[in-house]
């Protein structure tokens, strides 16, 4: 079944994780075809021509940040694919590697050569370790292929690839921090700049590429720039893969062109709603984004669009949230994973998440005070664009636009002091209710 125009094209084909069958679908064509035709400074203006924008999160210039390698170094180069993957609400990755490694592998190459790198690292989360068996798998059969190693596809052209994996901590899918981790430090942080460009893994030029990112690389270079900009909008090229969970009726991952309405993808894609729910909010990045009311539903999914609503695309995570939902309790729910996930070495973001975690399990337990909900605020405020990395941002945002948008949600628990909306306690209630059931039943 083909659920996108791109890189999920032919996703679900039996046997796409093998080397056969991707060659048989016209894998590995780009890799020589472009070998053979397009110096390094060529693959570089082409993919900075197609627009192609980072799929991890930040969306920068991906040709551009590939630019930023300087030419004259005598240091090693490296190419890093962060498949780190820890977005609350992001599952694209793991599909892409799990379905179609070999496409990754392709683009590292071509990406790799384009910037001059002979060694490139898989960073994969602590969770994967199945995806990594695949993948070594396929890096395994390239290898034997001769399309890796010291004479990738009989060129002078050599590339090793190695997988790492991570040990679970969210920080590492900032670039610096997985940088760290894959060096064998503590996953925390480095000051930027130097850039990774310039000074990354092993204080060498490195470039940090998500994998969705790589993947697109081998269609880009084999058919240009104009080609891949069929898709999307002027500044906002090319397709995404939206990542969608939350009461609708088919959840999952849809790969769309950028500048489709936010409310095609649920309506169209998804299926709308399941029977019974309706749309509260909407996150439309992963978790670490603010959230848009159902009144907003029109906005196009695009960089530009989300940003002039107050939200962002980010890693293209779409948690949908019901009118069953507490949007203080869900905020709850996020802000501590935040605090869990802070790695400390700023206080920003190591008190405020605290904070922030705090005042709102007391908003939850009835005992929330009036001045809470502007303390929230306040401590989102004095965390946002003042932390170490953006984790710090990527946990006030959600609370910061949780209160511009369901202000009286919060206003309700002051006054009221419980939910707005009593799902969860009926959820509580009936699991309370069910072994007493069962004993009655025998």
């Amino acid at each position: 079944m083909s659920r996108g125009p791109l890189l999920f094209k032919d996703i679900d084909t039996p046997g796409l994780a093998g080397l056969e069958v991707y060659r048989g679908l016209g894998g590995y064509e780009a890799l020589a075809e472009v070998l053979a035709k397009k110096s390094p400074d060529d693959c570089i203006e082409v993919v900075k021509a197609s627009g192609l924008r980072g799929r991890g999160g930040a969306g920068f210039p991906t040709g551009l940040k590939w630019s930023f390698v300087p030419k004259d170094t005598p240091k090693p180069k490296y190419l890093v694919c962060n498949a780190d993957e820890s977005e609350p609400g992001t599952f694209k990755d793991r599909e892409l590697i799990e379905k179609n490694p070999h496409l990754l592998i392709e683009g590292m190459i071509l990406a790799a050569r384009a910037i001059g790198a002979n060694v490139g690292y898989v960073y994969l989360r602590g969770e994967f370790a199945w995806i990594q068996r695949i993948l070594d798998r396929a890096i395994a059969e390239a290898t034997a292929a001769g399309l890796l190693g010291p004479s990738v596809a009989g060129t002078d052209f050599r590339l090793d690839l190695y997988t790492h994996l991570g040990a679970g901590a969210y920080i590492c899918g900032e670039e610096t921090a997985l940088l760290s981790s894959l060096e064998g430090y503590r996953g925390q942080p480095r000051l930027k700049p130097p850039f990774p460009a310039v000074e990354g893994l092993y204080r060498c030029p490195t470039i940090v590429n998500n994998v969705e990112t790589l993947m697109n690389v081998p269609g880009i270079l084999a058919n240009g720039a104009a080609w891949y900009r069929q898709w999307g909008t002027e500044k906002s090229p090319g397709t995404k893969i939206f990542s969608v969970s939350g009461p609708v009726k088919r959840p999952g991952n849809y790969e769309l062109p950028l500048g489709v309405p936010l409310s095609t993808l649920l309506n169209e894609h998804c299926g709308g709603m399941r029977d019974g729910f309706r749309v509260k909010a909407v996150i439309p990045g992963g978790s670490s984004v603010p959230p848009l009311p159902a009144s907003l539903l029109d906005t196009a999914l695009d960089f530009e669009s989300l940003n002039a609503a107050g939200t962002y695309l980010g890693s293209g995570g779409v948690i949908v949230l019901d009118d069953r939902t507490c949007i203080v309790d869900a905020l709850w729910n996020i802000t501590r994973f935040y605090r869990h996930e802070s790695c400390g070495k700023c206080t920003p973001c190591r008190e405020g998440t605290y904070w922030m975690a705090e005042v709102l399990e007391r908003l939850e337990r009835g005992e929330g005070r009036d001045s809470d909900i502007a303390l929230l605020d306040e401590v989102a405020d004095n965390i946002l664009g003042k932390s170490f990395c953006p984790l710090g941002d990527a946990a006030a945002m959600p609370v910061m636009g949780a209160i511009r948008h369901f202000r009286e949600e919060f206003e309700y628990h002051v006054t009221h002091r419980r939910c707005r909306v009593n799902r969860r306690r009926e959820e509580l209630d009936a699991l309370r209710s069910a072994p007493a059931a069962a004993e009655v039943t025998a």
